[in-house]
C-alpha cells in the first residue's frame, strides 16, 4: 500500500514535469514509477527515528530564506566591476550521524547559490564544502551550524 502511495505522487509529479496529464502520458509516468520503486525496493529501510512535521516545515522555511539570501549575496558579487572573492573548500565537522541526515545537509548546501558540497569524510564526520567566498570559513561553519544542521536534528529526532 505504501509503496502505491508513493508511485501515485511519483505519477502525479510525472505529469506535473511533462506539463501534460493525458491518460497515456499518467500511465507511462505509473509504470516509471513503478519500475524505479521495483528497482530500489531492497534498498529502502524504514524510517526508524521521529519525523516532526512542524520542525521539517521549519527546516524547509530555512532553505527559502537561505536561498533567497544567498542568491541575492551572489548577485551582488557577480554584479560588482571588480570581484574580490576569496574561493575556497573548507572543513565543516559533522554531529549528524545517519546518511539521511548527512546527505540531506549536503544537499541543502549544494542547493544554496555560492556552496557546493564536495565530498564526505571515509569515517563521516567531515563534510567538506567549497564557498564562493571563503574568507571566513569560521563563519560558514557556525552558520551551517545555528541553520541546517540544527533544524536536521530538531526535525528528525534528536
Amino acid at each position: 500500500m505504501k509503496f502505491l502511495a508513493i508511485n501515485l505522487i511519483f505519477t502525479i509529479v510525472w505529469g506535473a514535469i511533462s506539463s501534460s496529464f493525458s491518460p497515456a502520458n499518467l500511465i507511462l509516468g505509473f509504470l516509471a514509477g513503478a519500475l524505479s520503486l521495483a528497482l530500489i525496493r531492497r534498498e529502502l529501510q524504514p524510517v526508524t527515528y521521529p519525523i516532526r512535521p512542524l520542525r521539517v516545515l521549519l527546516l524547509m522555511l530555512l532553505f527559502f530564506k537561505e536561498l533567497a539570501v544567498s542568491a541575492t549575496k551572489v548577485a551582488i558579487l557577480v554584479m560588482q566591476p571588480k570581484m574580490v572573492l576569496k574561493p575556497g573548500i573548507f572543513a565543516y565537522p559533522l554531529m549528524l550521524k545517519s546518511d539521511f541526515e548527512i546527505t540531506l545537509l549536503a544537499n541543502l548546501i549544494t542547493l544554496t547559490p555560492g556552496t557546493l558540497s564536495v565530498d564526505v569524510s571515509d569515517d563521516r564526520k567531515t563534510l567538506y564544502v567549497h564557498a564562493l567566498d571563503c574568507a571566513d570559513p569560521g563563519a560558514l561553519r557556525q552558520d551551517i551550524a545555528r541553520g541546517f544542521e540544527r533544524r536536521i536534528r530538531e526535525a528528525f529526532g534528536w
